[in-house]
């Protein structure tokens, strides 16, 4: 999931889209420094064009350094829009783009707190500044006289276009302006205002609700509960226990990377259900923390603006500008994808339902046996132990083999800088500065927080604290992974999942990209909603090509490669429980874009999920992957609302450009494709309309059937 700090003007903020747990406390005896003194405000400094002071935060220079940033800014556009000079493109537009320097680094910090370092204290500044921050965005969307210089411009380029960077930079300008209201007469634009800022209140509240949730239901097992579990898990989970004052005992948190392997190992049937029940109920147990009647407002607010702004429905207003155009094309790929992803899980279910009979069990699957049983047929069917493969996925070996890679088909290097020479806001972070195998040109640097703790959001995630351009000199990158794995005893390796292992290397797709830019403007970092994800995705199949396996997959305590037999056994597992990971993403796709094509006064969030789950004929033995109550992809913002399909949409590309390569003599390493790649589909970052870029590359549009083949499910008729 790409998460980036770097704002692309006038795209301005995104309300966080999920906030993490307890960490740094402030002292109720510190005073605020003054803004003289503020860190957050003041420019980087010191090497590689100069680097955020993470070293220097203190929560209390937080709202001023806000405040005065948002002023800052709001001062520069009062003079770009009311400059007295005939508006152009550089008086304007270039005006435009390099304004609200201050506001991004004070951003940079903000984001930090929320997502790797949140606190109760941080969290009641982020309610307080929420609705501040959306008030923010609408005078600077809703500012006439900056429009009219921006329309101006933007007309007059239809009769003699601009550079063809610089006409997509005043094509997007134009357009996020006109999108968000820009062209109401003045009581539609108040009441726009009033829905952002009431919309960006009940985000924050969605968000601490479902973290809430993740805090305040951990399962704690004794000594005699541990059936199942392998060595790995139990030591993980005697440390959690331990970092929540329960020593001696053995915790299994409130998240999926706690979750997920306990379910798939557990002997314990009640315990599985306790935990399913706890993860999948999140925001959705009648309590103050309940997001039912906060995923109404949404629904009802967004219904609403989408309304002012000419459109039947939010789905509609928010796909115009996406590749999918309309919520009916995303909706037709998913349907595609959906009647064979629910036979696969029937197959499942049947292979899961006989062993369970098998072995005397006496039970029927239920959704927290999936795991578990699947696990089972795993070894049946393929002879394929999960925690055998688990032995040679070494968090650091995978980290090595994402620097081959990038090495391969970047020709980047990555080299770890001298620890304490860059500032951190963590212990557990590390830094590495990337540059040009070649050259030696410096590119950026890449940090790296691989560690799950108190305060720290859920998943993993990439982001950049500064994005590449050339507009004012050249610019370095700032790119950063977050992860959540466990942190290993003292001495023990860190040993991951396939799918984790997967994930990582997904993540830092995103991060390559980042790295990879080739852009002028600040605006032009980035992609569309339903693209993002293509690039990442991509770079998840060098995992299992033969110079990742052969060199990098080793066992933690002898060292010796993966053996042969084990890798075919993976191969040929490969499309194995695809029933599962599809059905269980795709309900969630689908739900997404059924609450934002559906008339929300008749929407109550549980029943409507329930009702809308049967009729698609949702397999009983499985639940979307994100449950509405902590759906918070599209509930605790708007990055991801009725974008959701977005992941499959990439997908779709991904498979495809995975054919690309098999086609080659050199396969996945084939310089020729690789430098294709490189130069269409990440260099050109959002400069190039992705649909135009992925032809430039493959020479025509993309092909659904590769993602069918991909998954082992039966072609679909085009």
């Amino acid at each position: 999931m790409k998460n980036t700090f770097t704002r692309k003007w006038p795209i301005l903020l995104t309300v966080c889209l999920g906030t993490a747990l307890a960490g740094c406390n402030v002292s109720e005896q510190d005073k605020p420094a003054t803004l003289s003194e503020n860190q957050l405000l003041n420019e980087w400094k010191g090497a590689y064009q100069g680097l955020p002071a993470f070293d220097k935060m203190k929560l209390e220079d937080l709202k001023p350094a806000l405040e005065e940033a948002m002023a800052m800014n709001l001062q520069e556009v009062e003079t770009i829009a009311n400059n007295t000079e005939a508006p152009t493109f550089e008086n304007t537009i270039v005006a435009m783009e390099g304004a609200g320097k201050a506001l991004d680094r004070v951003l940079t910090y903000y984001y930090i707190w929320s997502s790797n370092l949140s606190t109760p204290e941080f969290r009641e500044i982020q309610k307080e500044m929420a609705p501040k921050l959306s008030d923010f965005r609408s005078k600077i969307i809703q500012n006439e006289q900056l429009f009219d210089r921006v329309k101006s411009i933007y007309d007059a380029s239809k009769e003699a276009p601009l550079e063809a960077d610089q006409q997509r930079v005043l094509e997007l300008t134009y357009s996020n302006f006109a999108i968000n209201g820009a062209e109401l007469d003045s009581t539609g634009k108040a009441r726009y205002a009033a829905i952002n800022k009431e919309l960006s209140e009940l985000y924050t509240n969605f968000s601490s609700n479902v973290l809430a949730d993740e805090e305040g239901y951990v399962t704690y097992l004794t000594e005699d509960q541990l059936g199942g579990l392998p060595e790995s898990l139990v030591k993980s989970a005697a440390k959690a226990a331990a970092d929540h004052g329960k020593e001696g005992m053995y915790a299994v948190t409130n998240t999926r990377s706690s979750m997920d392997p306990f379910l798939t190992y557990s002997d314990e049937r009640e315990l599985r259900e306790q935990v399913w029940k706890n993860y999948y109920s999140r925001g959705d147990n009648g309590d103050e923390h309940d997001n039912n009647q906060i995923i109404t407002d949404i629904l009802k607010l967004r219904d609403e603006r989408a309304e002012l702004l000419g459109f039947d429905n939010f789905a509609q207003w928010r796909l115009q500008n996406r590749m999918a155009k309309t919520p009916e094309n995303a909706m037709t790929m998913m349907r595609k994808v959906w009647p064979a992803a629910v036979a696969r899980v029937k197959e499942e279910v049947a292979d899961m339902q006989s062993i369970a009979d098998q072995h005397g069990d006496g039970i029927t699957i239920a959704p927290w046996d999936y795991r578990y049983y699947a696990e089972k047929v795993r070894k049946a069917k393929y002879d394929l132990d999960s925690d055998e493969v688990k032995q040679y996925l070494q968090l650091s070996k995978l980290r090595e083999a994402m620097f081959f890679v990038a090495g391969e088909l970047f020709n980047f290097k990555f080299t770890p800088v001298q620890e304490g020479s860059v500032p951190v806001f963590h212990e557990d972070v590390k830094v590495w500065e990337v540059t040009d195998k070649t050259s030696g040109e410096h590119i950026g640097l890449w940090y790296l927080d691989p560690y799950a703790r108190p305060g720290k959001r859920s998943g993993a995630w990439a982001t950049t604290y500064r994005s590449h351009t050339t507009f004012e000199g050249k610019q370095n990158v700032l790119s950063s992974n977050n992860s959540n794995f466990i942190k290993p005893a003292p001495g023990e390796a860190v040993l991951v999942s396939w799918d984790d292992a997967r994930t990582f290397f997904h993540e830092f797709g995103h991060a390559l990209h980042f790295l990879s830019s080739e852009v002028k403007y600040p605006t032009l970092n980035g992609a569309v909603r339903d693209y993002i994800e293509f690039q990442s995705q991509l770079l998840e199949n060098w995992l299992l090509t033969d110079l990742v396996i052969n060199n990098y997959l080793v066992h933690h305590k002898t060292g010796e490669p993966i053996p042969i037999e084990l890798v075919a056994k993976i191969k040929k597992a490969s499309t194995f429980n695809e029933g599962f990971a599809t059905t269980e993403y795709l309900a969630s796709a689908l739900m997404d874009m059924y609450y934002h094509t559906t008339d929300p006064e008749t929407i109550e969030p549980d029943a409507f999920e329930r009702e809308t789950l049967e009729t698609l004929n949702m397999p009983e033995e499985l639940v979307m992957r994100h449950r509405s109550t902590h759906f918070s992809h599209i509930f605790s913002g708007e990055g991801y609302a009725t974008g959701y399909y977005g992941y499959m949409w990439a997908d779709v590309l991904t498979s495809d450009a995975v054919e690309a390569f098999k086609e080659t003599e050199g396969g996945f390493y084939d310089k020729e494709l690789a430098a294709k790649m490189v130069k269409y589909l990440f260099a050109p970052q959002n400069t190039l309309d992705p649909a135009e870029a992925y032809r430039k590359f493959r020479g025509r549009d993309a092909d659904i059937n590769a993602l069918m083949r991909e998954r082992g499910f039966p072609v679909t008729e085009m």
